[in-house]
């Protein structure tokens, strides 16, 4: 024990795998905002918890089989000189799956009767939950298997996802009530989560749109929509 806490490289691993587990749970974060939002707000809190909890469990089980998970990355059908992977089919259904969900999310929040919407809501705190659990695991299919890849140390992977998580569980909360709040931001985040699942089918279809981009576009939206609000802030007080 005392040996893995002096060990400088085991150390390094940790560290670079948390970073990466919280910078890819970006995208993992904008989807739980947006999902809980459509409950009622006394089981946002719920529902995110045990979202993560149960996404958190299927993480470990997930990195427990290390052989399986390297597995995905092998060829199950080819045809033309394409091949088709089991994480090439998951991230295709999981990028398919925002653009719908994206779709008609927006289409509600436009065009929908809000009491249908609130009726829905009441009774889809276990769909919700499923739905975190299950895009966890998709968001995190690329990471795990980088982790994989980077280091064999169980460990140093689970503790990594363990802080991650936590960040995540920290930080779904004021982001989910910040998007709640003001509504173009939420449009902003159904938007994102349109973004996402193009990146993700792109990516099943092996063309990689790197990260990098994706957050810059994130990013680069909400620094111009904060600078929206504080001017219509600044506007409210002068009236």
């Amino acid at each position: 024990m005392i040996e893995w806490l002096l060990d400088p490289a085991i150390w390094a691993s940790l560290l670079t795998l948390t970073v990466l587990e919280v910078v890819l749970g970006i995208d993992n974060l904008v989807f739980i905002s947006v999902a809980t939002n459509r409950l009622t707000p006394e089981r946002r809190a719920t529902a995110r918890n045990l979202g993560l909890a149960g996404a958190l469990g299927m993480r470990v089980v997930f990195l427990s089989s290390v052989v399986w998970v390297t597995g995905l990355t092998s060829p199950i059908y080819e045809a033309w000189g394409f091949a088709v992977s089991w994480r090439d089919v998951i991230l295709m259904a999981g990028g398919l799956f925002l653009l719908v969900k994206g779709t008609r999310e927006i289409h509600e929040e436009m065009e929908g009767d809000k009491d249908a919407a609130g009726l829905r809501a009441s009774v889809g705190f276990v769909g919700v939950i499923v739905q975190i659990m299950i895009l966890d695991l998709v968001f995190s299919i690329d990471s795990v298997i980088t982790a994989v890849g980077m280091t064999r140390d169980l460990p140093v992977m689970i503790t990594a996802i363990v802080i991650a998580m936590a960040v995540m569980l920290f930080a779904a909360g004021p982001v989910g009530r910040f998007i709640e709040e003001h509504p173009t931001v939420k449009m902003l985040a159904l938007s994102f989560l349109i973004l996402i699942g193009v990146a993700l089918v792109a990516d099943g279809m092996h063309f990689h749109i790197p990260r990098g981009y994706l957050y810059f576009a994130i990013g680069f939206s909400v620094a111009v929509e904060f600078l929206n609000l504080l001017r219509t802030r600044s506007r409210r007080r002068k009236a």
